[in-house]
């Protein structure tokens, strides 16, 4: 079971239990935060959202804020004697997944119809093939 969800403007393929650094988020460490923009979930049937899918929530916790590692800016032309070194380090939280929820839902309302589909296909079909008996023996004749 997993859900592709979007977190402070990027999308994450999450799981439960799973840890991963994300842009900073608001909170304190050790707080809860749910993510409501589900994409896309996969749990034995998948169901892809236009946008976000309805009902699918996926719970995190805040382990810490921490910075990246610095990334080095340097520009230079050349035969001009211009050079220019800068960097920055990225602030960053690290969350950890502590489930995705809202299944039992999303499939009790996902059965009914499927049911019906199911039913409506198996009557459409036995009648179907009635239809091509009978050409089949009048052009015999």
């Amino acid at each position: 079971m997993f859900a592709i969800v979007e977190i402070a403007g990027l999308q994450y393929k999450v799981e439960q239990d799973q840890k991963l650094f994300v842009n900073r988020l608001k909170g304190d460490k050790g707080g809860k935060v749910s993510f409501d923009k589900v994409l896309l979930t996969v749990n034995g049937s998948t169901s892809i959202g236009a946008p976000a899918v309805s009902g699918i929530t996926v719970d995190a916790e805040i382990l810490d804020h921490v910075k990246a590692d610095k990334v080095i800016i340097f520009k230079k032309k050349r035969r001009k004697g211009y050079e220019k070194k800068n960097g920055h380090r990225q602030s960053l939280t690290q969350i950890q997944i502590t489930g995705i929820t809202g299944f039992e839902k999303k499939e009790t309302k996902n059965a009914e119809p499927k049911a019906k589909k199911e039913a409506a296909a198996t009557e459409e079909a036995p009648a179907a093939k009635k239809t091509t008996n009978k050409s089949d023996s009048e052009t015999a004749e």
